[in-house]
């Protein structure tokens, strides 16, 4: 019984005196140069002029990675009865504030119509 009790009271102290313990990991503070937001924009911006109009969405999904954020969009096109499928993804380029969360505002667009690549950057995005 007094070693069930012992046990206890050293895990009743552990819990409390482990519970104010906070990791901070991925805020813009301090060394940006070692931050993981640093190191995801510069490979994004550094893919980004690999990219060629007209490659696929495949292709450039291979090549970007996942997007922080994502649009998609059916319109009718202008003179046939075809339907035209726009997707735009975002990815991470440049640091905004330092609040942690990635925003739109910190990303470029990526237009892909049609399963092609038709541009980049926001003269590409406004004009969709």
């Amino acid at each position: 019984m007094k070693s069930k009790l012992g046990i206890a009271l050293i895990m009743a102290f552990a819990a409390t005196s482990l519970s104010g313990c906070v990791l901070n990991v991925g805020d813009h503070e301090g060394n940006r140069s070692d931050s993981y937001w640093e190191k995801q924009q510069k490979t994004n911006r550094n893919n980004l002029s690999k990219l060629s109009i007209g490659m696929t969405k495949d292709q450039v999904s291979i090549l970007m990675g996942t997007a922080d954020f994502s649009e998609a969009y059916v319109t009718q096109a202008d003179s046939e009865s075809k339907k035209n499928e726009v997707q735009v993804f975002f990815y991470r380029t440049q640091w905004s504030k330092g609040d942690g969360k990635t925003t739109k505002d910190e990303c470029t667009p990526v237009v892909i119509r049609d399963n092609k690549l038709v541009g980049w950057g926001e003269t590409a995005y406004q004009k969709i």
